[in-house]
């Protein structure tokens, strides 16, 4: 093997360990999406209100946590961690697609999965009592044979997903692309 390569393979992990140092439990979710603290050159306007929107279609295999709901919690920890006010903050997730199972309770999650529970349920509640908001395209769900009545507690069932990015443009949110 060539030498550097040898070299190369055994820092890499270093790097990587030393990468994730950086990182600590935020403020908000200490428990989920660690954050780094940073020394930015775009600051939050004191007064300002943020309105994020996310976006998902992905579901997590069936029994496991669907992490794309981590973005939440992460956003909510570096931005309050850098100061800005908890109350200042709106996050909405626009779910639809296979991502529907995920935001079910647990007897139509385990219909849906063979029996699996719902690893998800947890962190969905936990965002919930932090003011994030769901909301399931209720094309999708229709499609899928989901009801209002299956959905977790607090989930809110929207006319289509395009819908509630429209209304939800409309009240100030502005869709995260990622």
């Amino acid at each position: 093997m060539n030498r550097l390569v040898f070299f190369a393979l055994l820092l890499a992990p270093t790097a990587a360990l030393a990468q994730n140092a950086i990182f600590h439990p935020g403020p908000v979710f200490p428990d989920i999406a660690p954050v780094a603290t940073i020394k930015t050159d775009m600051p939050v306007p004191a007064a300002a209100v943020l309105k994020a929107t996310y976006d998902v279609a992905a579901a997590a295999e069936p029994g496991s946590r669907n992490r794309n709901f981590d973005t939440a919690a992460r956003f909510l920890n570096s931005h309050v961690e850098s100061g800005v006010p908890e109350k200042n903050i709106r996050i909405a997730y626009v779910v639809h697609g296979k991502a529907i199972t995920d935001l079910l309770k647990p007897e139509s999650y385990a219909a849906k999965t063979g029996g699996k529970a719902n690893a998800t349920a947890a962190t969905v509640a936990a965002l919930q009592k932090h003011n994030v908001t769901f909301y399931v395209c209720g094309q999708a769900a229709a499609a899928m044979g989901v009801s209002n009545a299956d959905l977790l507690h607090g989930v809110k069932m929207a006319i289509s997903a395009s819908s509630a990015h429209v209304l939800l443009g409309m009240e100030g949110y502005t869709l995260v692309p990622f």
